[in-house]
């Protein structure tokens, strides 16, 4: 998908389609031709479109419009929050994807509260992401969209849209990779298969290096608590750590992301329920939203210093598998007793976290895990639970997310949860009780990175859609993490 912008007078701009947004004060754009303008209002005027909200309307135009079709969208009587006019954007590609349409133009509202420059870049990704399609597995895909371009048009002179639009179509790639990764199936998505990604990203991008730790390099390395989960699968676990070098390396360090990369979990021993098992392929939305931010971070070539480090393995109910009641050393030096194999995304994330602080320095450090089903309970599918050990940083991915419209929710990290982790056998035990569960889980993370500004996604309800048509891979949180890295490079 192509996108551009244009301050060309729309009669010198040619395309099959015109979107243009209305309200219900049936103000009509100035930018307009003269005939466009008498010819939706003369439209709305036999009350065939009165702007509500959502509402949406094909419109032929005379002979000679420079574009053959106008797509008349309505706003409604009031101002559009962010999430609303993500969602009218997403609707309305659905709408030109739906139609043929190879090229269309997007007319830029002066009258809504947000920027033009917000509106060119989240619209450029939310276009992107809804042009995205899954198709190859099907032996008859459906027909493709013929929508290959849209430009957005604007009055004046904005140097800085050029740039939004290139930023949110990078962004909206990064998060159809880590879709692609996510609605991949567990027979082709494993381990090694994530490590050959990564290689093959670092032979695309020069500033990007790839390192890979074998099952058995991260055991002798002392890893027991990542080993204890891969050894249960005849797919052997990997280490994979991603370096950009956007910028000079410096005593303060780098950002690192963390990403939990079960490719499939079956709850090991603790086997789960067969309903819905095979959504499981999906608990590796943590790593797929780490590969998404860091392509994207590659294709804007941002000056930051970042090391990303994925944690994969599966979760398999073998004989060599972990059982409950072992007791494991974790790279830290920490011991835990595993009284839920299901419990088994902390128990891989907590020696990668302890890897990346050892070996690479980071001055901040956010993990992203579909971690707990509580998380579900508490925030449903449309916030991430976000945890951190500093309120700055909190906040700075609090509103990363409210700007990208994929949002978090702010959640406690108080001592007083720690003491559900108390083992009478070891140091801790890796599962909390039936209380306060996605807390407890933050908890046990919190133990291995007290010496660093550290954040916990836990994105188990945002990470994808379950059951039905329209099951698959969401992407998130890759639009918050990558506004969050653009505003800290």
């Amino acid at each position: 998908m192509d996108f551009a912008v244009s301050n060309k007078p729309l009669e010198k701009s040619k395309a099959d389609a015109l979107v243009v947004l209305l309200s219900k004060k049936n103000d009509l754009p100035e930018a307009l031709p003269d005939s466009t303008r008498e010819h939706i209002a003369q439209f709305m005027k036999a009350g065939d479109f009165s702007a509500s909200k959502g509402q949406m309307s094909w419109l032929h135009t005379p002979a000679g419009a420079n574009a053959a079709r106008l797509l008349l969208v309505g706003t409604g009587d009031s101002p559009l929050s962010d999430q609303g006019w993500l969602s009218l954007v997403q609707k309305t590609t659905k709408a030109l994807t739906a139609a043929p349409v190879k090229q269309a133009l997007w007319l830029l509202d002066n009258s809504l509260p947000q920027t033009q420059e917000w509106q060119v870049r989240e619209g450029s990704r939310v276009v992107e992401e809804n042009t995205y399609r899954f198709d190859a597995y099907r032996s008859n895909p459906a027909p493709a969209s013929k929508l290959a371009k849209l430009t957005f048009c604007h009055a004046g002179k904005e140097p800085a849209l050029a740039k939004a639009h290139k930023t949110g179509k990078a962004v909206g790639v990064g998060v159809n990779l880590a879709r692609d990764l996510g609605n991949l199936p567990p027979n082709d998505c494993y381990p090694e298969y994530l490590s050959g990604v990564a290689r093959d990203m670092a032979k695309d991008y020069e500033k990007l290096t790839v390192k890979v730790l074998s099952q058995a390099q991260a055991e002798k390395m002392g890893m027991g608590a990542f080993h204890a989960v891969a050894k249960g699968s005849e797919r052997q676990g990997q280490i994979i750590v991603m370096e950009y070098k956007g910028a000079k390396p410096t005593k303060q360090g780098p950002v690192a992301l963390v990403g939990k990369g079960i490719t499939f979990d079956t709850g090991g021993i603790s086997l789960k329920p067969g309903a819905t098992m095979d959504e499981m392929k999906y608990d590796m939305g943590g790593a797929a939203s780490v590969f998404g931010s860091v392509k994207t971070v590659c294709e804007l070539g941002l000056p930051i210093h970042l090391v990303a480090v994925v944690a994969a393995a599966e979760n398999m109910p073998d004989g060599r598998a972990a059982r409950p009641g072992d007791i494991v050393k974790t790279l830290s030096g920490q011991t835990v007793e595993i009284l839920n194999t299901d419990a088994e995304g902390r128990l891989v994330l907590c020696d990668a976290l302890t890897y990346v602080q050892q070996k690479h320095k980071p001055h901040t450090v956010i993990d992203i895990a579909t971690l707990t089903g509580a998380c579900v309970v508490a925030l449903g599918a449309h916030a991430q639970a976000v945890y951190a050990n500093d309120d700055a940083l909190s906040e700075a991915l609090l509103t990363a997310g409210k700007e990208t419209g994929d949002r978090g929710w702010p959640m406690p990290l108080w001592d007083e949860y720690q003491s559900q982790l108390d083992s009478p056998f070891a140091d801790m035990q890796n599962i909390g009780g039936p209380k306060a569960g996605s807390i407890t889980a933050a908890c046990f993370l919190s133990r291995f990175t007290k010496d660093v500004k550290w954040a916990h996604l836990d994105i188990a309800g945002t990470a994808w859609v379950s059951g039905g048509m329209n099951k698959g891979a969401t992407g998130r949180p890759v639009p918050m993490l990558t506004r969050y890295l653009m505003d800290n490079a």
